[in-house]
């Protein structure tokens, strides 16, 4: 019987099985497509030789930690997205495009040399070849009790696996509408994933390649904006790589996944004509590479060919807790607490997963280990950490909030912009714990709480509250925010619903602290609690 399944090869998938790999814990991964990755898709191309990005491209260091380190760990080389030139916005079909000068686009996003694929590759190199198999389709989990029963499409064949736990690292909607449930799951837990929207599922992009970047040659950036109705790309981007040797523009698709079937045979020539009507006829002949993940049965499910209106919220509560006592969990960048819907919240879902896997088998050994260090010492340690921290918090809620002004949903902008700021605090926070070294040996656990904890928790006092005091002196003094009634001068139930939002993610954090000490409990002193 497998100790851990893992269902579903994506970023979030594979990351926690090279983190259960570290920790010497047994696991298989089971993949639906016969290659990993997910919505991860680098293609190599011909003509630019270089692999572009048809899934993410970027990530961005000033708000995604979790990114920004697995990079670095693995050894990776990163590059800052081209931004500087003429933006282009093309407003009417039949006229030219109107240029904009020195227009920031992509707020310090940064690409992965080789394509986001390098990432995927780099973690799939941590993991034995034996533990992953491909092509195989989750179809039934079964409750069996002391253990779950999972049915495997492979093919015709009809693949049995037994497991103590099974992680379903997958889009919670594709769940729902390829996976049965015996018995069934909670009407609740149910309605969270039907709710839950797979980001950027309904979408397509393109990325065109050149032998020269002939755009760059004549001042623009590469961005560009197409918003009249007959457009075919919406959003238009540099894709060349970090010396421009090597040449490629990119695009999302503006068109909806019906309109794009019905365009399919035309698509290649309106793609190049919109090109060369944003930078010069001599650009309408690239090299064309096309992903339409409307078309993924593993990336989109039916609901998702509906896009929201508004930019989704993650992290929903019931897509986040172990069901059937700590046998069936939920994953994938869409059950984040922080950044859900990036690669930052895969990694983020990835470390809650393995906190709450330790936390119900708390049996833990490593590879190897870190040397245990002094606890008082390593609390001394992250007491240092949370007060720099506080000392930036301003600057990150300020980045946020800028993030959110620049977007078009500019509803409830300093709650979203507070909460985030302290979900990503919270985020940062668990990635510097696990750089400490704790002595767990003689750690008492009492009624399921670690006497760590409280210890950990007792320095973030006043934290919150100097993020609010800060806040609400910034906003006062904001000439952007003076044209948004109502977010310059906080009234007292928008900062009731503020607190009450920042509330359940401490709450999130606290929970996520004590299952990290839990989980490298030894099994005996457990017991003996």
């Amino acid at each position: 019987m497998l100790d851990t399944a893992i269902v579903g090869g994506g970023l979030c998938g594979l990351a926690l099985a090279a983190g259960l790999q570290a920790q010497g814990r047994p696991f298989t991964l089971f993949e639906a497509r016969p290659r990993l990755g997910g919505r991860v898709l680098s293609e190599p191309s011909e003509k630019a030789g270089m692999r572009v990005d048809l899934g993410p491209t970027w990530y961005w260091p000033d708000t995604q930690p979790g990114m920004t380190r697995l990079v670095a760990d693995l050894g990776l080389v990163s590059f800052a997205q081209h931004d500087s030139g003429t933006v282009m916005r093309l407003h009417d079909h039949d006229k030219r495009p109107s240029p904009t000068e020195n227009e920031s686009v992509h707020a310090g996003a940064r690409r992965v040399e080789g394509g986001m694929l390098s990432v995927i590759e780099a973690l799939a190199k941590k993991i034995p070849a034996e533990r992953l198999r491909l092509e195989q389709a989750l179809t039934t989990v079964f409750n069996r009790g002391d253990h779950v029963e999972l049915h495997f499409r492979q093919g015709d064949a009809l693949l049995v696996v037994q497991a103590r736990r099974v992680v379903l690292a997958m889009p919670p909607r594709v769940v729902e509408e390829h996976v049965r449930f015996e018995p069934s799951l909670d009407d609740q837990l149910v309605e969270a994933m039907r709710e839950t929207y797979t980001w950027m599922a309904g979408e397509a992009k393109a990325v065109v390649a050149y032998e020269r970047p002939l755009w760059r040659e004549a001042g623009y950036t590469g961005n560009a904006y197409v918003t009249h109705e007959q457009a075919v790309l919406g959003e238009v981007f540099d894709a060349c790589d970090a010396t421009a040797t090597r040449a490629a523009i990119g695009g999302f698709l503006a068109l909806p996944p019906s309109l794009r079937e019905s365009f399919k045979a035309g698509l290649p020539m309106l793609i190049g004509n919109q090109i060369g009507q944003l930078f010069g006829p001599e650009l309408e002949h690239g090299e064309q590479h096309y992903q339409d993940w409307a078309t993924e049965p593993y990336t989109c499910s039916r609901r998702d060919l509906i896009p929201p209106d508004d930019h989704p919220h993650y992290g929903n509560p019931f897509l986040r807790q172990a069901a059937w006592s700590g046998m069936l969990f939920f994953g994938g960048s869409e059950t984040a607490s922080y950044a859900g819907g990036y690669m930052e919240g895969a990694l983020d879902s990835a470390r809650r997963l393995a906190r709450e896997i330790g936390r119900f088998a708390p049996v833990f050994s490593e590879t190897e280990e870190k040397p245990a260090g002094s606890n008082a010492e390593s609390v001394a340690l992250f007491s240092q950490w949370v007060a720099g921290r506080q000392a930036e918090l301003l600057d990150a809620y300020r980045t946020q909030l800028n993030r959110l002004l620049a977007s078009a949903d500019k509803e409830i902008v300093t709650q979203r912009a507070m909460v985030a700021t302290m979900e990503q605090t919270f985020s940062a926070a668990l990635l510097r714990l696990e750089d400490l070294s704790f002595d767990m040996s003689h750690v008492a656990v009492e009624r399921g709480r670690s006497s760590l904890t409280p210890e950990i928790l007792k320095t973030f006092d006043g934290l919150i509250q100097h993020l609010i005091d800060s806040v609400i002196e910034y906003n006062r003094t904001s000439c952007a925010l003076s044209n948004f009634p109502g977010e310059d001068k906080l009234s007292k139930d928008y900062l009731q619903a503020i607190l009450r939002d920042i509330a359940a993610a401490w709450k999130e954090f606290c929970l996520s602290v004590n299952a990290y000490f839990i989980s490298r409990t030894p099994a005996g002193a457990l017991a003996a609690s």
